[in-house]
This record gives C-alpha cells, sequence and structure tokens, in this order.
C-alpha cells in the first residue's frame, strides 16, 4: 500500500504544478496514469511482481506522469530510479525540460543525471600514448594507418583534456570525432585499471562517481542492456534497488535482440590474430616470463588451432551459394555437419586463447600495480591487450553460439553468412536469437524493483498480446495494463481520406499511379508529409514531380537529399514564410517526427506499411512460425503494420489544436480481411471514403 507521505507529495506536485504553467489544464488521462503506476509500485495489484505496461496517447503527457507517480515512491522508499529510452530526443526532452520542471514542483530534494556507457568517453592512458610518437604501438593498432590530421586531432584533444578545457566526453567535443580515431583512445574495461596513475583522472570513472549519488538515472535502451549483459549493477543501479521507467519500450526488443547477437568475419579475424601472435611474446615480457609462459603457450597453441581454420573454412564456402545481397543463411538455424564440427573446436580454441590472454593481461596490471615494471613498458602493453581481448570476447561469443545445438523447445538461433563489403573472398558469420522475452524476463523483470513500461505506440491491432510475447511479460494476470487514449479531437479536428484507388499497392504500375495521383492531393495543401514505402519508390516519384513543383512554386525535400536536420529546418522557414513545402520521406519519418502546427497539416501514407521480411533474422522467424503450423503474415506482419500505421498517423496531430487530414492510397485496409483490425486500431477520425 502507498504511505500517506507518499500520496501527500503527489498532491502537492499537481498543486505546485498548477501554479508553475500558464494557463495549466488537468488531464484526466494524465492524472489517472500518475495514480496507476504509484498504486503499482506501492504493490496495490500484486505485492511481488510490481509493473504496469501503459499505451499513452500523444498528448496525455507521459513523462510528467511518471516523473510524479514514481519519483515520490523511490525517494521516500530509497530506492533509484532509471529512465530508459530509445531516442537522443527524448533523453534530451526529460533532462532539459521535464526533470527541471519537476525539480520545481516536488517539495523534497533529488538528484538527477544522464548516463553514458564507457564508449563515450576517451582512456587517459590511451590518448597519451597516441600522442607519444607516430611509431608507437598504440599507432600499430590501427586498421589502416591514420592520417596526419587524425593524429593532429589526437595532440589537440590531449592539450584540452590536460588544460581541463575537455572533459574526455565524445559528445562535448566541440566537432564531430571519427569513428576510426575514437577507436583508438576510447574507454574500455580491459585497459581501465584504478591502479595507474592517470586513472585518477578518467572520465568514466569521474561520470560513475556521479552516478552512484544521482537518486534519477537517465540512459538509454542500448546502455541499459549493456548493463544487464554484464549482470546488472556494473554501469548502472543493480535492478534489485532500481524501478525502472522504460519510456518508447516498443524498441526494447529489438535492441535486446541487438545486444544478444554477435558477427565475426573469417579471414578479417585470422589477420588480427596473426599480429596478436606477433606481440605474444612481448605482452609475456611484461608479465613476466616465468608466471605467464604456460599461458603464452597456451595462447600461442590456440592460435595456431584459430587462424588456419578460419581461413579454410573461407576457402570452403560456396559463393555460389549467395543470394543477391551476398546473404546464404542456414535453414532452421541447421548448420551443416561439417560447419558444426568446426564450429565446436573454434569455440574451445577461441575460449581458451580469450583465457590465456586474460591472464596475461591480469599479470601486467597486478606488476603495474606493485611498480615492478615502469609505466612506459606497462601502460601500451595494457593498452594492446586490451584491444585485443575485446576482439576476442567477440570471437568467442560468435562461435558459442555458432556451436549451441538447437534446443527442443523455444525459436532456434538465427545463423547466417554474408559477404563481406569491405574485402574480397571473406565473409561474415552472423548468429541472432528470434525471441529475446526470456531473457529479458530473467535479467531484468524478475529482479526490478518495479517496471513502469510506456509507449505511445504499444498495442498492435488494439491488443498488448504481441508486445507481451516480443517483451517477455509472461505474468500477465500480475501486470496492470492500460491503454489511455489521446485527448485530441480527432473527429473535428481531423478526417482520414482513403482514395478510389484503381491499383493496389503490389501492381506493377503503382509507382507509376502515384506519380498521377499526388498532386491531387497536394494541391492547395501548404504543409505535406508523404510516406513511401521504399526509397526506389520515393526517388522514383521525386524525379517526375519535380517539374510540376517548379511550375507550381512548391519546395520539395526528399529525404537523403540532405540530411534530416538540414531538411526539417528548411520546411520550418518554408511553412514561417508562407511557401507551400512537401516533405518526402520513408519509414524513419514515420516516428519521432514533430511537427505542430501548420507545420503538418498533410499527411499522405502511400501503402500500409508492411515489412517485407528480407532481413536473416525475420526470414528466419517466420520460418519458425510456419514450422509450428502458424501464419506469420497473421502473427508478425499485421501486428508489425499495425503499430507501424498507428505510428505513421500520429505525426499529424501534435497538440490539441492542431488540425488537418491523412490521406491513405491503399484500398487494401477496405477490401482485405485484415484492413478493417487495421482500420479499427487507428485514433478515430473521421472517414471520407472515396
Amino acid at each position: 500500500m502507498l504511505q500517506d507521505q507518499i500520496k501527500r507529495d503527489i498532491k502537492q506536485c499537481y498543486e505546485n504544478l498548477s501554479n508553475q504553467l500558464d494557463n495549466f489544464i488537468p488531464r484526466r488521462a494524465q492524472n489517472y496514469l500518475v495514480a496507476e503506476i504509484a498504486k503499482t509500485l506501492g504493490g496495490e495489484y500484486d505485492p511481488k511482481h510490481r509493473m504496469l505496461v501503459a499505451e499513452a496517447g500523444t498528448g496525455i503527457g507521459k513523462s510528467l506522469s511518471y516523473l510524479i507517480g514514481a519519483i515520490p515512491y523511490a525517494v521516500f522508499n530509497n530506492k533509484k530510479v532509471l529512465i530508459s529510452t530509445a531516442t537522443v530526443a527524448l533523453q534530451e526532452q526529460l533532462i532539459n525540460k521535464d526533470l527541471p520542471l519537476f525539480n520545481r514542483i516536488y517539495p523534497k530534494e533529488f538528484s538527477f543525471i544522464l548516463a553514458k556507457g564507457r564508449q563515450r568517453y576517451c582512456c587517459n592512458h590511451k590518448l597519451e600514448a597516441s600522442c607519444s610518437n607516430e611509431e608507437n604501438q598504440q599507432v600499430g593498432l590501427w586498421e589502416e594507418k591514420p592520417k596526419k590530421s587524425d593524429l593532429e586531432l589526437l595532440r589537440r584533444m590531449l592539450k584540452a583534456k590536460e588544460s581541463q578545457k575537455w572533459d574526455g566526453d565524445r559528445d562535448s567535443w566541440p566537432t564531430a570525432i571519427p569513428d576510426r580515431v575514437w577507436g583508438q583512445i576510447v574507454a574500455d574495461k580491459h585497459s581501465c585499471h584504478a591502479g595507474m596513475p592517470k586513472h585518477r583522472d578518467c572520465p568514466f570513472a569521474k561520470a560513475r562517481e556521479h552516478l552512484e549519488k544521482a537518486d534519477v538515472i537517465i540512459a538509454n535502451h542500448a546502455l541499459l542492456m549493456a548493463d544487464l549483459e554484464l549482470g546488472g549493477g556494473v554501469i548502472l543501479p543493480e535492478p534489485e534497488k532500481t524501478i525502472y521507467v522504460i519510456d518508447e519500450a516498443h524498441h526494447l526488443p529489438q535492441v535486446a535482440r541487438d545486444f544478444s547477437s554477435a558477427a565475426a568475419s573469417l579471414k578479417g579475424a585470422a589477420n588480427w590474430l596473426e599480429k596478436l601472435n606477433q606481440s605474444v611474446g612481448k605482452l609475456a615480457e611484461v608479465a613476466d616470463y616465468k608466471k605467464s609462459g604456460r599461458f603464452q603457450t597456451s595462447l600461442n597453441e590456440n592460435i595456431a588451432v584459430l587462424i588456419p581454420a578460419l581461413r579454410q573454412m573461407a576457402g570452403a564456402i560456396d559463393p555460389a551459394m549467395f543470394n543477391q545481397d551476398g546473404i546464404y543463411r542456414f535453414e532452421h538455424g541447421e548448420l551443416p555437419a561439417w560447419l558444426e564440427e568446426e564450429a565446436k573446436g573454434l569455440k574451445e580454441a577461441s575460449k581458451k586463447a580469450l583465457q590465456s590472454l586474460g591472464k596475461i593481461h591480469d599479470l601486467i596490471s597486478e606488476r603495474h600495480k606493485d611498480n615492478e615494471v615502469p609505466a612506459r613498458l606497462a601502460e601500451p602493453a595494457l593498452a594492446e591487450s586490451g584491444f585485443y581481448l575485446q576482439r576476442l570476447e567477440n570471437l568467442e561469443k560468435v562461435w558459442n553460439l555458432m556451436a549451441q545445438p538447437n534446443k527442443d523447445k523455444g525459436a532456434p538461433l538465427a545463423r547466417w553468412l554474408e559477404k563481406s563489403p569491405e574485402r574480397d573472398n571473406d565473409y561474415i558469420v552472423e548468429v541472432s536469437p528470434l525471441e529475446v522475452g526470456h531473457r529479458l524476463d530473467q535479467l531484468l523483470w524478475s529482479r526490478a524493483v518495479g517496471s513502469i513500461l510506456v509507449s505511445a505506440t504499444m498495442r498492435a491491432l488494439n491488443q498488448f498480446d504481441y508486445f507481451c510475447r516480443q517483451a517477455g511479460i509472461f505474468e500477465k494476470q500480475a501486470t496492470r495494463f492500460l491503454a489511455l487514449a489521446s485527448p485530441f479531437d480527432y473527429q473535428n479536428n481531423a478526417r482520414l481520406v482513403i482514395p478510389a484507388m484503381p491499383l493496389e499497392p503490389q501492381a506493377e504500375r503503382f509507382t507509376d499511379l502515384l506519380i498521377d495521383k499526388l498532386p491531387e492531393y497536394l494541391e492547395g495543401e501548404t504543409a505535406s508529409l508523404v510516406l513511401f514505402s521504399s526509397y526506389w519508390q520515393m526517388n522514383q516519384v521525386a524525379d517526375k514531380l519535380r517539374p510540376l513543383a517548379v511550375k507550381n512554386r512548391w519546395e520539395l525535400l526528399v529525404q537523403g537529399d540532405e540530411s534530416r536536420h538540414i531538411i526539417l529546418k528548411k520546411h520550418k522557414e518554408n511553412c514561417e514564410n508562407g511557401k507551400t513545402s512537401i516533405l518526402f520521406g520513408t519509414g524513419s519519418f514515420s516516428e519521432g517526427l514533430d511537427l505542430p502546427g501548420n507545420l503538418l497539416t498533410n499527411l499522405i501514407i502511400t501503402k500500409i506499411p508492411f515489412a517485407v521480411p528480407t532481413s536473416p533474422v525475420e526470414e528466419a522467424h517466420a520460418e519458425y512460425i510456419e514450422s509450428r503450423g502458424g501464419n506469420p503474415f497473421l502473427q508478425i506482419s499485421v501486428p508489425e503494420a499495425s503499430k507501424k500505421l498507428i505510428q505513421s498517423v500520429g505525426r499529424l496531430l501534435r497538440k490539441e489544436e492542431d488540425s488537418g487530414r491523412v490521406v491513405l492510397l491503399d484500398r487494401r485496409i477496405l477490401t482485405r480481411r485484415y484492413g478493417k483490425a487495421l482500420l479499427d486500431s487507428l485514433p478515430p477520425f473521421k472517414r471520407v471514403i472515396e
């Protein structure tokens, strides 16, 4: 049950909020969401499984709802609140707007901070070593010979770091740092050693100290999964002491899947293993031959197994078996007998090599801490061994997953080969799980103090079932589910138009039909967004309509012609200056695009956003469902299309006073059996069927 003090704090927040905001209008749905979050965390629905899954439509104010509902409970019970998002835009909104506002209305003191992964910070040792001279060991670790400008940038960064004009955070450097440069100095768990002199000023360690003191931490889904994969509580607070607020929760299953996947090349891996083989003696010497000799021998022996095996495997692969995209997928995740045996051998060899190098690395670290070896030798050796440890960890993960037998229950792993785009006659071995729900339950939901999952688009076909399967929410009886409609007046402010179309999107001449039909629905509109199913189709239509745009003095802005930021900036300037502006975009413009008021009044969707299962993971998932007698189209494609269609139409109304129309140029929503379910899951627009 909720303590009276928590109830009083929440009530005080509301009273202060009405005083802080001009023209504040209480929202019933927002009040309800706050109450349900607080009651869920208080254990009123289930004392052990404190989880709420809420779809909160645009305009409800979900971020302020979960701040008011969760923080008072957490502060009273001495728990942390971790808010995880999928996008930088939402993180910035929380840090710069929502949390400062909540700080003003909440009657108690609390602190908040933005958490970043170790990879966003530089390592002082690596940065200094990279600048010492151009022929040092660090330079030898570059994938290709560094440019003069790269080395000059590193020296400027070191100077700024030493003069305390830069804090070592990649995001705070005034210009973009190329990946090839950042990769040389990025902090990693292997080269981070408290015993090193420069660790006292370590950017990541400093950030970690601030993190431990904060009451509320903002992170992204990737950092959350990285911490959980390490066991939880390594970078972020321990799950057992944390209330999780997962915003933009519909993205979490995909991020979790990506973190459970692995990929490594064949010949490319053999090449860096050769370099490691040449460096083993030097590293063992720094570690002390007497203690490291047996680990050096083991490492050399296992590298001697790995290199020829990887190269022979690359030579044994038939290039003719790959499809036009350069991919060959193993059906049902089953490997041929010869590859299965090779995978077992590579798994063991990579595991032993990793263990041996790890021991050498630890010995160097211990000797350095005990002042048995000078820093000028130990630090570059630790940096080099740390670099190879990361690569060996990935290699071991790939072959461990490849060698893993398919289980009797549950989905198999998707396994495939891909032609390397960078090197001729090289192949990338890739593995991915199909379902990650049990992993999320094991790592997160079963351990957290409480979990609040929110998104504007959570349901598919008006049901939470699809999301629950993806996210591993198996305790449905104990979980609280909410579907809160947007406060917008869809009936009076917006209409959904479904034109008469002689062709369906799969017809060969549908692109030509779009070229003929679109001008009719662009004419007389000042701010339009047209969403396409593919770049190819978008560019075909754009090329044909450019002369008409010039003739009519329309500004046609096409995704890909310039950066997203520049295109949207131009669109806003056009609208503010009364000039007709038309945006052409693909699926990425259907989510996270905020064009309120007169910035968007005419939204055209060229087709229902069915995803074609072209990726190896999607193909494998469809294959798995079929093998169990299911229908992949109805079980995956239709629910996914429902979510994406809701996200797409959600671009139109962003504020309560907004108005406009949605035009859907796909009659299948009326003519196919699944169409009614898709249509009924959309907001209650006034419908116009032509």
